[in-house]
């Protein structure tokens, strides 16, 4: 893991396309701002954790889901 110290307005560079800059400080809570393009995907990390397990449990659904779907209609 890299590990960089930034102050208020300073900002990291990832690749040509991503920056990551300090918008606030405010106690312990620092606000961050995220310029990507729209391509990229940007979630807090419990967000795609959630996202994850939802679909890996959605990948998981038994392949006679959408028969038993069609038998109700």
């Amino acid at each position: 893991m890299l590990v960089l110290t930034r102050k208020l307005n300073e900002s990291i560079q990832i690749g040509d396309e991503i920056e990551v800059k300090v918008l606030g400080i405010e106690g312990d809570q620092i606000k961050l701002g995220i310029a990507a393009p729209k391509s990229v995907e940007v979630h807090r990390k419990e967000v795609y954790i959630d996202i994850q397990e939802q679909n890996s449990a959605a990948a998981n659904l038994p392949t006679d889901v959408l028969g038993l779907i069609e038998k109700k209609e």
